[in-house]
């Protein structure tokens, strides 16, 4: 017996290995893009009551009269896209943080739009990171989804962390704090986003699906929710750029193509970090993500 009791207490000892935090990348691109303005870059879109500027850290705010939301001044057909986020902590289920691109406004009903969403969570567990893909409709009506969401291997309420979406004709890549956690490939042109987008940021109560499939609601006895954005960064080629604009890398590589060091540290956040992916889910229609076939 006290055989045993010794091997438990060692295994108590012994660290996870899924501890700390990933493997250096080793290349940073947000080091390569100057912080910008939030008044210069991008402008109020809703909730105007709901949101305040205060040296360049843009805060909104979700209370039972609104939520909020901003949008960039110009469109991009490629680039980087990133700001330093924090979310509110506690009590947040149904509450939804994003920082997307989208071109809904010009193509309502058939539009695409690339996600990077903190669903809101309830008491003791963490905050799920979601991100996804819609491709000319997939959003819009029946939805179909291309969902993969995490677990960060910290506490976003604590501080801010950078969070950001590489949009190349290639591929897209989403980083927090320069780790790629996800690559999305383009396959076919029918599974990707080719038109144009605006980068945008909200705060909003989506209570029917965002925590554990709609069983938790926004609780407003816990209101305002409130969210920061700081340290805003977009490069790359605008809608109006010239056809020769070179699209801007993730990795040292001018092609784009992540190291075999950045792949290392994606490897190690999906092999720890990762909670959802929808290739894997079993109940729902391939058919409809044919990416997912190989």
């Amino acid at each position: 017996m006290a055989a045993i009791l010794l091997i438990f207490l060692l295994m108590l000892s012994i660290p996870s290995m899924n501890a700390g935090s990933p493997p250096s990348p080793g290349y940073w691109p947000s080091t390569k893009f100057r912080p910008m303005s939030f008044h210069y870059a991008f402008k109020s879109l809703w909730g105007f009551s709901h949101q305040s500027v205060d040296q360049n850290t843009l805060t909104i705010w979700l209370d039972r009269t609104s939520g909020s939301g901003f949008k960039s001044d110009r469109p991009f057909r490629s680039g980087y896209f990133g700001a330093s986020i924090k979310v509110h902590p506690g009590y947040t289920a149904g509450v939804i943080t994003a920082f997307y691109l989208s071109n809904s406004e010009v193509h309502p009903g058939f539009h695409d739009e690339v996600d990077i969403e903190f669903l809101g969570t309830t008491f003791g567990k963490p905050y799920t990171l979601q991100t996804n893909v819609y491709i000319r409709g997939s959003g819009d009506g029946e939805i179909i989804g291309r969902e993969m969401k995490f677990h960060l291997w910290f506490d976003p309420t604590q501080d801010f962390h950078h969070y950001a979406i590489f949009w190349s004709p290639k591929e897209i890549i989403f980083l927090v704090d320069d780790v790629p956690i996800r690559r999305y490939q383009r396959k076919s042109d029918a599974t990707f986003p080719l038109r144009s987008m605006w980068l945008y940021g909200s705060i909003w109560d989506a209570s029917s699906w965002a925590t554990e499939d709609g069983k938790y609601k926004a609780d407003y006895n816990y209101q305002p929710f409130v969210a920061k954005f700081t340290s805003f960064k977009a490069g790359g080629c605008s809608a109006y750029s010239s056809p020769r604009c070179r699209p801007v890398s993730a990795s040292p590589h001018r092609s784009g193509r992540l190291t075999m060091q950045q792949y290392k540290a994606m490897k190690w956040v999906q092999r720890y970090h990762l909670v959802y992916d929808y290739c894997n889910d079993h109940k729902r229609n391939h058919a409809l993500t044919p990416e997912c076939w190989n």
